[in-house]
């Protein structure tokens, strides 16, 4: 009987060794396509191609995700986590409300400008890829994009509620607008190789918080990199 038992654990460890591995390796190749695909476009991204990027075997690939459209797909998953991880997530830490939004813009910008991404923002080189070819990989990028629109109004709401904001009636008005200096800001600097485009994004992130009765000192600190996440 302790004889069986012991062959159960050392299976059973054996399997999660396994399952380890794999997921590690899953990982690994994600990660590659979703700097891969920022760079040469998530239409492009073949299996041929990321099993070169990624040093990994073709066949691995293939059992990994099985087609090219599910490696599309979970390529989106495993970006959004990326981009939730470094935008999302640190601005937290800022209660509801301006400060939570002026970390977002803070935190946003630095992720075009660090590079989170080789190629600048992967979901908006992604939807320019897919924009006009209907199916699940447009639906799974409209979602994601929908979704941080979404949280931006979200949060710029709670500023409303609050008080923080008397001049806004319509957050989710405000949040294009935010969204749509984002994707300027992100297209040129990454096509002139300039941060000056991320400098003209913090003060246009400024000045429209202030116009909307925002507390100038909070609105301040999207202006220098990190302060609104510390402030």
């Amino acid at each position: 009987m302790r004889k069986l038992q012991d062959m159960t654990m050392t299976e059973g460890r054996s399997i999660d060794g396994r399952r380890a591995r794999g997921d590690a390796s899953r990982r690994h190749v994600l990660d590659a396509a979703a700097d891969l695909a920022s760079l040469e476009g998530l239409d492009g991204l073949s299996i041929g191609r990321l099993a070169s990027a990624a040093s990994v075997s073709k066949s691995g690939i293939a059992t990994l995700f099985g087609s090219k459209e599910q490696l599309q797909l979970a390529t989106i998953v495993a970006a959004t986590e990326r981009f939730t991880a470094t935008v999302i997530e640190p601005a937290r830490v800022q209660p509801r409300g301006i400060r939570r939004l002026t970390a977002l813009l803070d935190s946003v910008v630095a992720y075009s400008q660090d590079r989170v991404f080789p190629g600048g923002c992967f979901f908006s080189a992604s939807a320019a890829d897919f924009h006009a070819k209907a199916g699940p990989v447009r639906d799974a990028l409209a979602d994601q994009l929908e979704s941080w629109l979404g949280y931006l109004a979200a949060s710029a709401g709670f500023a409303v509620k609050q008080g923080e904001l008397p001049g806004l009636d319509d957050p989710e008005q405000l949040a294009f607008e935010l969204q749509g200096t984002f994707e300027w800001m992100n297209l040129m600097a990454v096509i002139r190789e300039s941060d000056v485009h991320y400098a003209r994004a913090r003060r246009a992130y400024r000045d429209r918080l202030v116009s909307l009765g925002g507390d100038p000192a909070i609105a301040e600190l999207v202006l220098t990199p990190g302060a609104a996440l510390r402030g």
